[in-house]
């Protein structure tokens, strides 16, 4: 019986989600990879149709919370094209690592940076997440926009942006959350499970990655859970603030 249990839990421990599919856990990288090389090139101008342009609002509250200095050097993992790093340069932050787990997103990234003169500032480099090449203690703020809920051990990477942070260092995640107006329900169901896969089919020629991307979003954790996620990581005085009635939600947490 106790064979039988222990066979069960570790095959239950090889599955996770892939939207609202069970994979295993060493397919999902490599699945999530394909979504982001499908979307790359046109991932800015969807996260304008898909948020109506909130996302933009959204970043720069998120920027404004990272209090950036030019003494502070931030880690932006899951950085993608960019808009937290050069957020947070635009805004006098110092030296930024713009990273990524995919060379299509760092890309986009990379050309912005020269676009924008800021590849002196700017180390960009593709990172995982869960093994963050970087030493102990050598980071003041270290952020995620939007890409938590598309890695598979996410207490791994908490632990691993705690422990990059220097004492004192801040840890921020803006993400899509859990909507806490109920009557908003309906409408938001409509227009993640029927209009966005359109609209990514129109734009993007990829209806199923934004199928994959709506569905990524309801079985990422609520704002409780992940709170109590980032407090098993060791991080401390841990808060979260909902935006737009809960659909994206800042949580923050302090190495001290």
């Amino acid at each position: 019986m106790n064979n039988n249990n222990t066979h069960s839990s570790d095959e239950e421990d090889q599955v996770t989600d892939f939207g609202f599919r069970k994979v295993n856990e060493n397919e999902k990288s490599s699945m999530v990879k394909a979504v982001f090389d499908s979307v790359a090139s046109k991932y800015d101008i969807m996260n304008d149709l898909m948020s109506l342009g909130i996302h933009r609002v959204w970043k720069q509250i998120f920027i404004q919370e990272l209090a950036p200095r030019p003494n502070l050097t931030l880690l932006d993992l899951a950085g993608g094209t960019g808009d937290i790093t050069f957020g947070w340069l635009k805004r006098g932050g110092g030296p930024a690592y713009l990273t990524d787990v995919n060379y299509s997103m760092l890309s986009v990234g990379q050309s912005r940076a020269f676009d924008k003169g800021y590849v002196k500032n700017v180390n960009l480099f593709c990172v995982n997440g869960e093994e963050i090449c970087l030493p102990d203690r050598s980071v003041d703020r270290v952020t995620i926009s939007f890409g938590l809920r598309n890695c598979t051990h996410k207490d791994r990477v908490l632990s691993e942006a705690r422990r990059v942070l220097k004492p004192g260092g801040r840890f921020l995640c803006l993400e899509f959350s859990k909507l806490i107006i109920p009557m908003l329900r309906p409408l938001y169901d409509a227009w993640s499970f029927q209009a966005l896969p359109r609209i990514g089919e129109i734009i993007a020629k990829d209806g199923d990655s934004y199928q994959y991307l709506a569905e990524s979003i309801r079985m990422f954790p609520d704002q409780e859970t992940l709170k109590g996620m980032m407090e098993d990581a060791g991080l401390e005085r841990v808060t979260y603030q909902n935006l737009s009635g809960g659909i994206a939600a800042i949580h923050s947490g302090w190495r001290i």
